[in-house]
């Protein structure tokens, strides 16, 4: 089966960060350096490549462009300063744009006036919500569970959730049928094998093989290994700092989608409350996690830093300020200033509530779901043609 040629691809791209790609002549140094890269998932060189002669679909069809963490030895030492971490960095984006059959992921990164003008129409709606549909606003206590009740919160959270539940797996099946789904991208099978395998794919690999590798998608999204697998000194460092943000945000999710009826609460938890505890650690993962993160990109102090789009900032920006609120509405409460905590509340959720919406299924959240789910299916592609062979 032949290859479709795109040749506009690598101009396209310009708008998801790609900037240097076309100075690339394939030497091979950016691989060679990458402490990643594997014989059977070289890169950056081969998705480069691709990306230079417009080979849209064996991009689609890559995984390595997710198994890079952008340390930044390959950008460092490419004789040609083409970037290649940064090349790697605006794949993802454009992977994401095509993995989200919507559209809006493409529209998210190639134009900051639908990111900014998406993010603000979200929050109108939830302030308009609060204007028309609050509760009672009690001054002489806080009463949160009167201004906003906690039990007509779970129900919209449950529905946000099984929404963009909705679209996040509906684009990871996308990316799924790309990493797995084309027997012509694995050139070891013969032409039976080839046949074989493409019946197996499209009929089902066998539900016992998908169980018996669930662990790999399990281990690498709560430890993010592969990140710290880089070995160096800052790596390390980034490592911490990306788990950090990762499992402070996972913890405050569960605490505000799942448990928000414990969560959300008029009396005030004991401080060794094991809740009070988990809303500590995930504001203080949160906080560190994206500041250190924004003084680096302002200092660019790291070559992950360098070159920022507009999506690392909404992303970093969003987060940041949602922890902050979360912060301000626990000091009012402390302070029994009933007027300020229903105020700060709107606006802590006219933040949060954009950030997931536009971040979870469209944009950067998506990542924390993509990168174990490529780990995943390559060990069960790996398991499936060993089996076929």
């Amino acid at each position: 089966m032949g290859t479709a040629v795109h040749p506009e691809l690598i101009l396209s791209l310009k708008k998801f960060g790609v900037e240097d790609a076309k100075t690339c002549f394939n030497c091979g140094n950016c691989t060679a350096v990458c402490s990643l890269s594997t014989e059977s998932a070289p890169f950056p060189r081969k998705v480069i490549r691709y990306l230079q002669i417009g080979a849209r679909e064996k991009l689609m069809q890559s995984p390595e462009p997710w198994l890079c963490y952008y340390c930044g030895d390959c950008s460092d030492t490419c004789p040609r300063q083409a970037n290649p971490g940064e090349v790697m960095m605006g794949l993802r984006r454009y992977l994401t744009s095509l993995y989200d059959w919507t559209g809006i992921s493409r529209l998210f990164y190639t134009s900051k006036l639908f990111e900014v003008m998406a993010i603000l129409f979200v929050a109108a709606l939830v302030g308009l919500g609060f204007f028309i549909y609050h509760g009672p606003m009690l001054t002489d206590r806080v009463a949160l569970n009167v201004f906003a009740p906690n039990t007509v919160i779970e129900i919209l959270d449950i529905v946000m959730l099984a929404v963009l539940s909705f679209f996040l797996l509906s684009n990871a099946y996308r990316m799924f049928k790309g990493i797995i789904g084309d027997p012509d991208q694995y050139p070891e099978l013969s032409q039976s094998g080839k046949q074989q395998f493409q019946n197996r794919i499209f009929r089902g690999i066998p539900l016992p093989l998908y169980l018996r590798e669930a662990k790999e998608f399990f281990l690498h999204f709560t430890t993010q290994k592969q990140f710290n697998a880089c070995g160096t000194a800052s790596q390390r460092k980034q490592w911490l700092i990306h788990l950090l943000i990762m499992t402070g945000y996972s913890s405050i999710f569960l605490l505000v989608v799942v448990g928000i009826r414990w969560f959300q609460r008029d009396e005030i938890y004991p401080l060794w409350h094991p809740i009070r505890l988990v809303g500590y650690y995930a504001t203080f993962a949160i906080l560190y996690g994206t500041t250190y993160a924004i003084i680096g990109r302002l200092k660019k102090s790291k070559p992950v830093y360098e070159h920022s789009h507009s999506s690392d900032w909404a992303f970093l920006i969003l987060l940041w300020l949602t922890t902050f609120t979360g912060i301000l509405i626990h000091f009012t409460r402390l302070l029994a200033l009933p007027l300020s905590t229903y105020y700060i509340y709107v606006i802590h959720l006219m933040i949060a509530v954009p950030m997931l919406v536009i971040e979870v299924p469209f944009a950067k959240w998506t990542h924390q779901l993509y990168r174990p789910l490529i780990q995943y299916l390559i060990r069960v592609r790996e398991r499936a043609l060993n089996s076929t062979l």
